[in-house]
This record gives structure tokens, C-alpha cells and sequence, in this order.
């Protein structure tokens, strides 16, 4: 089996910019409707995890100097375990809190089953 999270290399370019911006990043996605579909950047440390909560990978992303947590609520892990997610950016305006809002672009989350 593959790592559970992956990125595209536009979300990986996204982050690279993003993380000149406003510094270290992390991924949250909560599995709710709407927007809480969709997974959330937000400063590293910003978003408060705890034990509803599952890291699913420290994404390496090339010209960023440390790793980019990506964590999703275990409710949500729950039912999206046998699958691979693939973080990727497509026009149009997200989530008012996640760092990627103004930008014109909003993170998505492409998922696949684990074979």
C-alpha cells in the first residue's frame, strides 16, 4: 500500500506559496458537509487537534523546509481508510478560513481505492 496522502504538483506549488506567506502549513479535513469537505490549510499549530483526530501524513513538499501535516477527524478516517487522497487545487473560491481563500483557488481532495 502507498502512502494514504499525496499532493499534486499544483497543490505542491500552492503550498510552496503559501508557506512563503504565512509560514509552517498543516492540512485539517473534518469530513463535513460543505466546506468541511474539503481539506483546510491553515498555519501549523493553528487548527487544534486532539484525540478526535488522526495524522495521516507529514507531506514532503520540495522547497519547504519542513514537513506538512495532514490530518483528518477519525469519524471521517473511519470510512475513508481503504482509500489514497490525493490533495490537489482547482479554480474558484474555497473556504473563507483556509489560506488558500484569497487566491482564487481552493484545495480538493481526489480519492481512489487502496488496491
Amino acid at each position: 500500500m502507498g502512502a494514504p496522502v499525496t499532493l499534486t504538483p499544483a497543490a505542491a506549488s500552492l503550498i510552496r506559496s503559501l508557506r512563503g506567506q504565512h509560514g509552517p502549513l498543516m492540512f485539517h479535513q473534518s469530513g463535513g458537509c460543505c466546506d468541511g469537505s474539503a481539506p483546510m490549510c491553515y498555519p501549523a499549530g493553528e487548527f487544534r487537534t486532539g484525540g478526535s483526530d488522526v495524522l495521516l501524513a507529514s507531506l514532503a513538499v520540495d522547497g519547504v523546509p519542513e514537513p506538512v501535516e495532514f490530518w483528518m477527524s477519525k469519524a471521517q478516517w473511519d470510512l475513508w481508510q481503504h482509500t489514497r487522497l490525493t490533495v490537489d487545487v482547482v479554480p474558484g473560491r474555497g473556504s473563507g478560513f483556509s489560506l488558500e481563500a484569497p487566491e482564487g483557488v481552493r484545495f480538493l481532495i481526489r480519492s481512489q481505492l487502496a488496491r
